[in-house]
């Protein structure tokens, strides 16, 4: 009888193991050969599911942490890496779109409306207006209107830093909506009108006034209140073309090249000494945690959605909590074996059981409850997840100022206007090269850099090593008629 008992007693345990029940109690020593029984097999066979733990409470509870010995917890800074490299090629994209756009829109009314292309009236900022034949003449008086019109853009930049560090927002709210009424309305109506002489389209005073009332409202709104967001960035790219327009139609014809190079230096200098004024609005505005105007600011939109903590779509909290914890076995069993009995297939379904809520790497610890009348519900314990911080709603994606939307498609919209289109692709073509360096460089230091001095150097490069090089070695190719 004693044979068939301990047969029949072994013969239930294992029974128990394989259905992933925790078996009945057994004297002390009993429980103790258990114990060292399935460690032997343990190390023998190289498996490691997991340590049991006696808990602190004398209630014969027990726990156990189902964490793999290779399996660590992922830092959040490797974490955050992932993130970067995830959303890298999509700030890429959202970036190159918008400053392609703006360049073909110039492009498209250089090559179509001659207005643009005619020199004959001049900015207040230009004096010298290269009349003279003279190359010396005209270099100089490039070089000193590109330095007055310099003057003029540091010295409203600086009033600007010096009006938002006085949290004088109102002025500066009208500021930027008198110059926004001026695009909207008085240069968008030049546009119009210039456009529809060029394709020689009829229209009445009274259309003209109703489309121009609703297209400038409506700019107004959405650039300065809220709106769809790809209404903002449409007007925001449009607005950008116009002003790189003006600069092209109202510049003079070297000044405009001096005006790039001179400009380039200036955005590295204000934005990259530690008392330039550029470094100075951004680390203000982070100080204070607040956004640059929207008028002044192209935004990638990207966000870095972190994990939340809400419940499944269509679940309760309560049954959030009940995944959370996730009976794994239970019964009216008695308290011996919550010390041992985890053989393989338990590991695998404890493990596919807990994996649906805790993430990967995390630790999950089973715990084994016991009650008065000896009822015994073994769960799976997880650490809860990390609380978000408070700004992950906030806009973390990559940001351009309109300025180097604008001098993008001046370089671009100048190159056009000599009717080369193979100078227009290279400017073109370096202008992305140097927006993504300079992207780069931004991923890799982490901090505000200036977008003009990369792109606009490859385009200068670019465009008078195309006109002056390969142009005149193309053209003589074509003239002997010899195709490469």
């Amino acid at each position: 009888m004693s044979d068939s008992s301990s047969e029949s007693d072994e013969a239930t345990e294992q029974t128990a193991l394989m259905d992933g029940h925790i078996a009945e109690a057994r004297p002390d020593r009993e429980v103790a050969e258990r114990i060292a029984r399935k460690r032997k097999t343990k190390s023998e066979s190289q498996r490691s599911y997991g340590s049991v733990e006696q808990t602190e409470g004398g209630s014969g509870a027990a726990t156990m942490s189902s964490t793999n010995a290779t399996a660590a917890p992922v830092p959040t800074e490797i974490h955050m890496e992932e993130l970067e490299l995830k959303y890298g090629a999509r700030h890429v994209i959202k970036l190159f779109v918008p400053v392609t756009l703006c360049m073909l829109v110039v492009v498209a009314t250089i090559s179509s409306i001659n207005f643009y292309s005619v020199k004959d009236v001049y900015l207040a900022y230009t004096p010298f207006h290269e009349d003279s034949p003279h190359t010396g003449t005209k270099v100089w008086n490039a070089l000193a209107n590109s330095m007055i019109l310099l003057c003029v853009i540091a010295l409203l930049t600086v009033l600007l830093i010096v009006l938002y560090k006085k949290r004088c927002y109102k002025i500066i709210h009208g500021w930027l909506i008198l110059s926004s009424l001026m695009l909207l309305f008085l240069f968008s109506y030049l546009y119009i009108e210039e456009a529809l002489r060029a394709y020689n389209i009829p229209m009445d005073y009274i259309t003209l006034v109703f489309v121009m009332w609703n297209f400038g409202v409506m700019g107004m709104i959405v650039i300065h209140w809220k709106g769809p967001l790809k209404l903002q960035q449409a007007y925001l790219i449009f607005i950008a073309a116009l002003m790189a327009l003006v600069f092209i139609k109202y510049l003079p014809e070297w000044t405009t090249w001096a005006v790039l190079a001179v400009i380039s230096i200036w955005d590295l200098v204000a934005v990259l000494t530690p008392k330039g004024p550029l470094r100075i609005l951004v680390e203000t505005a982070q100080e204070r945690n607040e956004p640059i105007f929207p008028a002044l600011i192209y935004s990638s939109t990207v966000m870095y959605c972190l994990a939340a903590t809400t419940p499944a779509a269509g679940g309760s909290p309560e049954a959030a909590r009940a995944d959370r914890e996730p009976p794994v076995a239970g019964g009216s069993r008695d308290s011996g074996a919550g010390d041992g009995g985890f053989d393989a297939a338990w590991g695998a379904r404890a493990q596919a059981a807990a994996g649906g809520a805790g993430g990967a790497g995390a630790p999950r610890r089973l715990r084994v409850d016991s009650t008065a009348t000896h009822n015994y519900t073994t769960r799976v314990d997880r650490p809860q997840p990390a609380q978000p911080p408070p700004d992950n709603d906030e806009e973390k994606g990559v940001k351009l100022g309109l300025g180097d939307f604008i001098f993008y498609s001046v370089l671009v919209g100048k190159a056009s206007s000599y009717g080369d289109w193979n100078t227009t692709l290279a400017c073109f073509v370096a202008i992305l090269i140097g927006l993504c360096l300079t992207l780069l460089l931004l991923a890799i230091l982490k901090k505000a850099l200036p977008a003009l001095p990369i792109s606009i150097t490859f385009g200068l490069i670019f465009y008078f090593a195309t006109r002056c090089v390969v142009k005149p070695f193309a053209d003589a190719l074509a003239a002997e008629q010899v195709f490469i």
